[in-house]
């Protein structure tokens, strides 16, 4: 059941699709989520893993770390948020736009991170800087600009 007080938590600032693997990803002002898939244009993921999502804060923790200023998609995610600590909605449900996520787990920055960025995948470690990735439990619309919500307690 869907919790209609729940305040947000965070805001969608950038989202982005991978169209060919290993190349750069496609950034859109809005994109379709399908239940037990992804995103609409994205590559087919794990339904288990349908979306990606990383913080704004914690991307730049990663490349001050790094003494540099990349891009948000080199870490290869869907979903940039703003004002959201996506640790802690390991295990819950959240809210974007008209889609509902249950977010299962923190995302493991792969080997290719080290070749995108030397030191990349080491940095992306700590404090879920690497983010977290949901499956997609409701489908819909998703824009940047939307309230990011987690449902329930």
């Amino acid at each position: 059941m869907m919790d209609t007080q729940a305040k947000p938590s965070g805001t969608i600032v950038g989202i982005a699709v991978k169209t060919e693997r290993k190349k750069p990803m496609t950034e859109l002002v809005s994109a379709e989520a399908v239940v037990d898939s992804g995103l609409v244009g994205d590559l087919p993921v794990p339904t288990t893993r349908g979306m990606t999502l990383i913080d704004r804060k914690a991307w730049q923790a990663t490349c001050s770390e790094l003494g540099t200023d990349l891009p948000w998609t080199t870490r290869r995610a869907n979903v940039l948020t703003e004002g959201v600590d996506l640790g802690p909605l390991i295990g819950r449900s959240i809210r974007i736009g008209e889609v509902e996520l249950e977010i299962g787990g923190e995302t493991d920055p792969c080997g290719l991170m080290d070749k995108l960025h030397n030191g990349l995948k080491d940095a992306l470690e700590p404090e879920c800087r690497g983010g977290v990735y949901g499956r997609v439990v409701k489908g819909g619309k998703i824009s940047i600009g939307d309230a990011v919500v987690p449902i329930g307690g």
